[in-house]
């Protein structure tokens, strides 16, 4: 197949001669061996206009306006389409990632509408646009690049009744039963000695966060207990922690809500990775050496809503929230106020 080019200010010149002396457009193609419908197609789109309405080929015209309907293609932007130009940037700026952002378009418009990448390649442009709104800062991660994410290991402890996670039915494995969840703690400053504990629903992904005064077992056995208690028994059937000493007092809450208790195995953080990557999300919001004694359970929960209201591949680009509710819907529960 003969590869096409564009037509050179060369040839405009021989368009314009052969024009004027009332050549076809036929002849003036077979001579420059384009189609007929090219040269057409270039006399129409390239023609000079008098102010008498007299139109004219003018070969340095035409040449004048290809230059510029070049330079105006370029400036234009890469998300040609102002209505998913304005989708993508409020999303961004909501903190969603490219990918969820691409996956959302495809599920409501029931097509690929923009790819993920391209979204990136914007972000990460010279364009001047992208370069005046910053929209790196963004990102999930705030990086100029994509780096690798890995999680942080767990601490060994002693553990009283401990029951391992091999012992988890594998029906939970697989995420095949609701009801399910993942718990862990998030350190604040080590001087404040406070935190987070928090709690992912494996199925749904759904998370759940209660701000603890320290990282010990009162505190968070009582934090385990303000998330689950609320929550039908068929919403909170299990978790499974890792193996910090904030976790000794497990059995109260076996006893208290009836809930299964798993271990993972130390230092084998990805046993329990829908939690350790769930607390990344919340580092997005919360970084290293966060200052939590000034965050309320309010705010906190205000992240979490907005990181629960989050489209996911993994969900069909539901949300978790959707996800969780539609399977307290179908099972015919309801949480406690």
């Amino acid at each position: 197949m003969k590869k096409t080019t564009k037509l050179t200010a060369q040839e405009r010149d021989l368009i314009a001669l052969w024009h004027g002396q009332r050549l076809s457009i036929r002849q003036i193609a077979k001579h420059l061996k384009r189609s007929p419908s090219s040269i057409s197609r270039e006399i129409r789109r390239n023609n000079f206009e008098d102010s008498r309405g007299n139109k004219y080929y003018v070969a340095i015209h035409a040449q004048a306006k290809t230059q510029q309907r070049k330079r105006l293609a370029r400036r234009r932007r890469p998300l040609k389409n102002p209505a998913i130009y304005g989708y993508v940037i409020k999303k961004l700026r909501l903190g969603w990632s490219p990918e969820q952002i691409a996956g959302r378009l495809k599920r409501v418009y029931g097509r690929t509408m923009i790819c993920h990448e391209t979204i990136y390649a914007f972000v990460y442009s010279d364009h001047s646009e992208a370069q005046r709104l910053k929209l790196w800062e963004y990102l999930p991660w705030k990086r100029k690049k994509r780096k690798r994410k890995t999680g942080r290991k767990v601490h060994r402890g002693r553990i009283p009744d401990r029951v391992s996670i091999h012992q988890r039915p594998e029906s939970v494995n697989q995420r095949k039963v609701f009801g399910h969840w993942e718990g862990d703690s998030v350190e604040g400053r080590r001087i404040d000695k406070d935190g987070l504990h928090t709690e992912v629903e494996r199925l749904s992904r759904l998370t759940k966060a209660q701000k603890v005064i320290a990282i010990s077992s009162e505190e968070t056995n009582k934090a385990q207990e303000e998330i689950f208690a609320p929550l039908p028994p068929q919403a909170r059937r299990s978790t499974t922690l890792d193996n910090g000493k904030e976790n000794h007092l497990h059995p109260k809450l076996k006893k208290r809500l009836g809930m299964k208790i798993y271990f993972a195995d130390p230092y084998s953080s990805w046993q329990r990775g829908t939690n350790e990557y769930h607390n990344g999300l919340l580092r997005r919001y919360l970084p290293k050496k966060t200052d939590l004694t000034s965050l309320t359970q309010e705010e906190l929960d205000d992240i979490v809503e907005e990181i629960n209201n989050r489209p996911r591949k993994v969900l069909n680009y539901n949300t978790p929230n959707e996800v969780f509710e539609s399977y307290l819907n179908s099972s015919g529960v309801a949480i406690q106020s």
